[in-house]
């Protein structure tokens, strides 16, 4: 999994941006000014920066500043609204490996995260015991063997993995699998739990009654 420390003042603005990042598959540290960021840098290792660039105490540019003179190479990227090339200027000269301009599409902002990974090589896999998730390449592997999953089993599956030990509601699992104009349903969901644990014989995916379904590991 990976974790991620998401610098940005703006509370509601960053909610949304850690539900987006979770259900990718990643963890995420929110930090509001920057010295809690600072402080979070020196407790834990991340394996990604998203930093706004003015936010309060110590703003973005500073705090990635000092990350790199202490020779923190984590890869990071700047979300900012300032497009003037001193300010992009400063941001690349301290340090940062891209930058994104607010207002962004949140499914670009997944895809430079994405970009960005593999070219610093980090591992982007999910693993739940036996089970691994490669995000970068969309494949669920069992013992080291890719399962042969239909797009809707790989989307089900996950949503379990990114899940485990916890119940994953049906109307959540309809919501994620089927769009608007198509039709889920409960026997449409049971159909695709049983092919899956058909192939996963030993992994043990309970139906919570009433409710929903968990993997648990």
């Amino acid at each position: 999994m990976i974790s991620i420390l998401l610098l940005e003042d703006d509370l509601l603005f960053a909610e949304t941006l850690v539900d987006l990042l979770e259900d990718a598959g990643h963890e995420v540290l929110h930090c509001p000014n920057g010295q809690e960021a600072l402080d979070a840098t020196f407790a834990k290792k991340f394996d990604l920066y998203l930093l706004d660039i003015n936010v309060p105490l110590i703003n973005g540019i500073t705090v990635l500043k000092e990350l790199r003179e202490a020779k923190d190479d984590t890869p990071a990227i700047f979300l900012t609204s300032h497009k003037n090339k001193e300010m992009l200027t400063q941001g690349f000269s301290n340090g940062a490996d891209d930058y994104i301009t607010k207002p962004f599409d949140t499914d670009e902002l997944i895809l430079r995260i994405n970009a960005l990974l593999r070219r610093t090589k980090v591992d982007t896999t999910i693993c739940v015991g036996l089970l691994c998730h490669d995000e970068i390449h969309k494949r669920i592997f069992y013992d080291k063997e890719e399962l042969d999953l239909s797009k809707k089993e790989y989307e089900l599956l996950l949503l379990l993995m990114r899940h485990v030990n916890n119940s994953v509601p049906k109307e959540l699992i309809i919501n994620e699998l089927w769009s608007i104009s198509e039709s889920g349903s409960d026997g449409a969901i049971r159909v695709y739990i049983n092919r899956i644990k058909q192939l996963l014989p030993h992994m043990r995916i309970e139906n919570i009654r009433g409710i929903g379904y968990k993997l648990v590991s």
